[in-house]
């Protein structure tokens, strides 16, 4: 008999993990990813300020999955899942992969909440193109300062805004003022330590998913870092020379944004009931109603949990979904019946700056040198592959006692002839002229 064919779609945490945790099992599956590499997402914001190489923090998926022979790898974008027919489609029609079972696990990209004309201006952080485009923005910023005799301007371009007061902008907010204050030797005309971030967040507090005790911890650490926390500011518009808060507004050339996602488009074309957000929502064995053939992972599945919450949409829970996806995949296939998906949270940790960060293990809550380590201790070892894992750690411990950053690169640069500058093609003028060849 011909063994069933399962295809995964997304090489995340879900999509990753669920194909390892298939590779004894009797099946013949296939992964599609629009991309070849395998992200660690929780570390993006590093690479975004200098401090991480891109390398550092992906892995080749087929070398990921190398070692085992019933997986193969597409390189492609799944654009449609037809379940009535059971083939996910490629690249538009381009390619048909046929299934027996199917794991869905393409995560989402940020939500701008109806104004996707704020991308270009304020870039936030999901992919390894994301990260760099920060990167290149951010110390650009402190290039162009240098330049500019006007004191306003100077300003203006010493000022970050980040929105969002999430884990990822929490995290990022937190890093950019201690990358800046160290390049202060670098320059000869500004005084990188001057350099001013502020932090808006639309609740009532930032890190809304962690106990209120912790989110003060934070809130206070990020002051003594110099960061300016705002909470109850809602962004209304974002525009090339800063953001408004109403009728406020905040002058800065340089805005990143954490705050909110959208889930994939892919979800629309399973014909499952769908949250507000536009995620999945899912039986408890993580399959969609009417095809138990067909799961879905990750940040493009909402999953509630006995107390009324949802299972967050973090690296252990899509890691926790994916394993259960593919266990529940082989009770199918065995004829045995699958099992509802219970989230066990190990800890919710994020770090605010050298020394400083918060954990929540429940009961218990951590704070300062020892989150700290324990941050690092479990990023670490969550990194795939040895070789990331040995870098990362000689990365941060150059950072750790030399204070330097040593990815301080701006690379696919360009500028007009009237000065407006691109970065990674995209402009920072939503006025400017589409992009010149960059000059080798």
């Amino acid at each position: 008999m011909a063994r069933p064919r399962v295809v995964i779609v997304g090489g995340g945490f879900g999509g990753f993990t669920a194909a390892r945790r298939l590779r004894r099992a009797p099946v013949d599956v296939t992964l599609v990813d629009r991309t070849n590499h395998h992200l660690f997402q929780p570390l993006l914001y590093q690479v975004a300020t200098a401090t991480l190489s891109p390398t550092d923090i992906m892995v080749p998926i087929r070398w990921g999955l190398r070692r085992q022979q019933n997986i193969g790898v597409i390189l492609g974008e799944a654009t449609a899942v037809d379940v009535t027919r059971r083939v996910v489609v490629l690249d538009d029609g381009r390619t048909e992969l046929p299934y027996d079972y199917v794991i869905i696990a393409t995560g989402a990209r940020h939500s701008y909440f109806g104004h996707p004309e704020w991308e270009q201006l304020a870039p936030g952080l999901k992919s390894i193109e994301d990260a760099l485009d920060v990167r290149n923005r951010f110390l650009l910023a402190f290039e162009e300062a240098e330049r500019t005799d006007d004191p306003a301007e100077r300003l203006a371009y010493q000022t970050f805004v980040v929105i969002g007061g999430g884990p990822t902008g929490v995290e990022l907010a937190g890093m950019l003022p201690e990358v800046a204050k160290p390049m202060r030797l670098d320059y000869r005309r500004i005084d990188t330590r001057q350099t001013r971030v502020i932090l808006l967040e639309g609740g009532p507090r930032i890190l809304p998913a962690f106990p209120e005790s912790l989110s003060d911890h934070a809130k206070r650490d990020l002051e003594k870092l110099g960061v300016e926390v705002r909470t109850n500011a809602r962004v209304t518009h974002v525009e090339p020379d800063g953001v408004h808060i109403g009728d406020e507004h905040i002058r800065a050339r340089t805005v990143f944004w954490a705050a909110g996602n959208a889930a994939s488009k892919l979800a629309t074309t399973l014909g499952a009931p769908l949250d507000e957000v536009g995620r999945v929502r899912v039986t408890p064995d993580l399959s969609i109603p009417g095809h138990p053939e067909v799961f879905v992972v990750g940040d493009l599945a909402t999953v509630p949990r006995d107390n009324g919450t949802f299972v967050p949409g973090v690296a252990q829970g899509a890691i926790q979904e994916g394993q259960a996806a593919a266990d529940n995949l082989l009770a199918r296939v065995a004829g045995r019946p699958t099992r509802p998906f219970v989230y066990f949270n190990k800890g919710d940790l994020a770090t605010i700056g050298r020394h400083r960060a918060v954990a929540n293990f429940g009961l218990l809550h951590v704070t300062g040198y020892l989150a700290w380590l324990l941050w690092l201790f479990i990023h670490i070892l969550y990194l795939v592959g040895f070789r990331n894992r040995v870098s990362v750690l000689l990365q941060w411990a150059y950072a750790y006692f030399t204070f330097e950053r040593g990815m301080r690169l701006i690379t696919n640069y360009a500028r007009q002839w009237d000065g407006t500058v691109a970065v990674g093609g995209k402009y920072l003028s939503p006025d400017a002229p589409a992009p010149l060849a960059r000059e080798q």
